[in-house]
């Protein structure tokens, strides 16, 4: 894999001025720092907390710690454009993002219904952000400042790179690039480019001419001289010239299954003959010139099979190591990707996160309580990416799957720096972890392996041979963690992925005995073998064979501890059996989910892929190839939330028509053997009341009930 220059380097930086205690949101801060105007202005759907879980706040940190004066516009009125003229306009650039969450997600549940609240707004007052952040603010800013660049990013304009699914709508919507009519748009970690983009600014470089950046999508009209096209608009289904190639084969592989395809395709082909170009025939050494043609915007809008044929291959072109740039035209322009960001170095990932921090929210808050920020304030980030490869998650399209880590004595720092300066510490650090507790330091055996490999995931079906699963530098984590002075307890609550950690007992003895606070939730998602071939997730011997050394080790160390699994209703693949299977497992193993989950499309998931075309995006796309099973329409997903709740009254009605057509009626009865009782108390039939995100093992003492942090890790 390519390296990169390390993110502070001597040539990133320029001469600026000190850390400031917050970045500045009003003119009177400004002032105050002797600025009379910011070289970027970072407009933010969420309130402005000077924290490293805070996006806004580690791009403000990193620009800062390269020399340019940043301020910050943070949930912005956008009925007009008074707060956008907040700090007049910057030198350089706006840089605009909906903040930690995509707004549509923040705004709405699965059902398509307003939420009530929003954790990122003080006070978790709901409404504080328009639907569509990125567009909206991007207009209103073009509005006040015409000629001022503008840059889009984050997870809502990262997930919108390209023509999306949009659930909200039920349509295809075009790239958030072209909708907001931004300049440049950044996805992935942004530090690499955000900072480079500043340089260049600073440097006199036009925005336009700025095309070669990782990370970056931008529009042009026509192809360069000396870059070569590679056509991948047609269904990826072999043709008489092209044999079957298994996409996530390496380089050396798919050459040699080529080669006879490459031979005839010298002679003149028959008029029937159709060779598929989807398999590279290009040289290696012409790979950073080269550019992957998707169908258009106006093609995968009208066409559900050719979208699920695009969403394959952007997952496809996914690693850093070998991904090349896809191109896709919107109307006369051409959205062109460039490949993913280099992932950050130990180095990079303990600079970012050691950065000046105030660690709390902005003065101008007073007292008002961030629920985000509460639930974060004394956690502690230790890696970035996912190898896991969940086809309804996110992460691995945002940060990538390959692991960053930040170093050992980092960590510790900022555990200190935790203990010895935020407010309202009592010992108890709540979180080691990321978008997964434990992937910290692991990676692919071999560099040239993981540079040649297409594979959407490192552990499904089965974990690669090719992965190393050595939890040592974790535990050794744990273990110096909580033996610092002033450190009480040291809790994780970063989902655990379990198929992971039963490769080392020795972790999973170390959580058990240490870092497990009553109970441990983890995600199985589904134990159908249907809905899990769909998800990407290991099937249910996974899931066994960790409680049985949770439950060993829990005993050993004199504690009762439960399991807290996770399940998600109405995903792709899913059937109605598969989802009674579950509600009979659930009521076997004594739990009682208060709040079930039901899936929600988000833009450019491979499990969205499936939702909006009944295809599957994890083997080759065609016509006739197999039809995935959507559990779509208000009906069937309210049946299988339903199933996870079989344990509600308000609930039985439904599940007894559904038994009934089911044939399984025999589950209908009042003894312990049955799935729901035949009789309905009164006043029952609609469910009113309002309950906490939890879910109950019905064995846990009243002490320990699950409904008793509100700890949300998932993996």
């Amino acid at each position: 894999m390519q390296s990169a220059a390390p993110l502070f380097s001597s040539s990133s930086r320029v001469a600026g001025p000190s850390p400031a205690t917050f970045l500045p949101t009003s003119r009177a801060e400004m002032a105050a720092l002797g600025w009379q105007q910011c070289d970027i202005i970072i407009v933010t759907g969420d309130a402005y907390v000077d924290h490293p879980s805070f996006g806004m706040a580690i791009i403000g940190r990193v620009l800062e710690a390269q020399g340019f004066k940043v301020g910050i516009i943070a949930q912005p009125d956008w009925h007009s454009t008074r707060d956008f003229e907040a700090l007049g306009a910057p030198r350089l650039f706006f840089g605009v993002t909906g903040g930690n969450m995509d707004s549509m997600v923040n705004r709405y549940t699965s059902d398509r219904r307003v939420r009530s609240d929003d954790a990122y707004t003080p006070g978790g007052q709901g409404g504080k952000r328009p639907d569509r952040c990125v567009i909206v603010y991007s207009q209103r800013i073009r509005e006040s400042y015409k000629g001022v660049p503008i840059v889009v990013g984050g997870i809502e304009a990262s997930l919108r790179r390209i023509a999306h699914f949009d659930y909200w709508s039920e349509q295809v919507r075009r790239s958030v690039l072209v909708d907001a009519k931004a300049d440049l748009l950044v996805y992935g970690n942004a530090e690499r480019q955000i900072g480079e983009i500043a340089r260049r600014l600073d440097e006199g470089a036009l925005m336009a001419d700025i095309t070669d950046l990782r990370g970056t999508a931008f529009l042009r009209r026509g192809m360069p001289a000396g870059w070569v096209e590679i056509d991948s608009s047609e269904l990826d289904t072999p043709g008489p010239l092209s044999p079957p190639v298994d996409p996530y084969a390496g380089e050396e592989e798919r050459r040699t299954a080529l080669a006879p395809a490459a031979a005839a395709a010298n002679a003149a082909p028959a008029a029937s003959e159709k060779i598929v170009k989807f398999y590279r025939k290009v040289p290696n050494a012409q790979r950073e010139r080269s550019r992957m043609t998707l169908r258009s915007f106006e093609q995968v809008s009208k066409d559900p099979v050719l979208y699920a044929h695009a969403s394959r291959i952007l997952h496809l072109e996914s690693n850093p190591g070998n991904a090349r740039a896809l191109v896709q035209r919107h109307g006369t322009q051409e959205l062109w990707l460039n490949p993913p960001p280099i992932p950050l170095a130990t180095a990079d990932m303990d600079a970012i996160y050691e950065l000046p921090y105030a660690r709390r929210p902005h003065p101008c808050y007073a007292d008002a309580k961030i629920p985000a920020y509460h639930m974060i304030r004394f956690s502690v980030a230790i890696q970035r990416g996912c190898f896991g490869g969940c086809t309804f998650c996110s992460i691995t399209e945002h940060e990538g799957r390959i692991i960053q880590s930040r170093s050992e004595d980092s960590v510790i720092r900022e555990i200190e720096t935790i203990r010895d300066d935020v407010k309202g510490f009592t010992g108890v650090i709540s979180d080691l972890g990321g978008p997964t507790a434990n992937m910290y330091r692991l990676h692919c055996k071999s560099t040239a392996i993981e540079s040649a490999c297409r594979r959407p995931s490192c552990v499904f079906p089965g974990i690669c041979p090719n992965l190393n699963t050595d939890h040592a530098p974790l535990i050794n984590l744990y273990r110096r963690a909580r033996t610092l002075k002033g450190i009480k307890k040291v809790l994780i609550a970063s989902g655990v992925r379990y198929d992971l950690a039963i490769e080392s007992p020795e972790y999973v003895k170390e959580l058990a005995t240490h870092h497990t606070g009553g109970y441990l939730k983890i995600a199985p998602e589904a134990i159908g073998e249907g809905p899990l071939s769909k998800m990407m997730k290991p099937g249910v011997g996974s899931y066994y064979r960790f409680k049985e050394l949770f439950d060993k080790y829990s005993k050993e160390a004199g504690k009762e501890q439960y399991l807290i699994p996770y399940f998600i209703a109405a995903h792709p693949g899913t059937r109605d059996v598969d989802m009674l299977e579950l509600a009979l497992w659930l009521k076997k193993n004594g739990f009682r989910a208060d709040q079930v989950q039901a899936f929600l499309p988000s833009p450019m998931a491979t499990a969205t892929a499936m939702y909006h075309s009944s295809k599957n995006p994890l083997k080759r796309v065609s016509r006739t190839s197999e039809e995935v099973v959507i559990p779509k329409g208000i009906k069937v997903r309210r049946l299988h939330k339903a199933f996870l709740r079989y344990h509600d009254p308000a609930n039985w009605p439904i599940l007894r028509d559904a038994l009934k057509r089911m044939g399984r009626a025999d589950l209908i009865g009042n003894g312990k053997q049955h799935l729901i009782p035949a009789y309905q108390p009164v006043g029952s039939s609609r469910s009113t009341a309002i309950r906490p995100f939890r879910t109950q093992h019905t064995g846990l003492p009243k002490s320990g009930r699950a409904g008793s942090s509100s700890r949300r890790g998932r993996a």
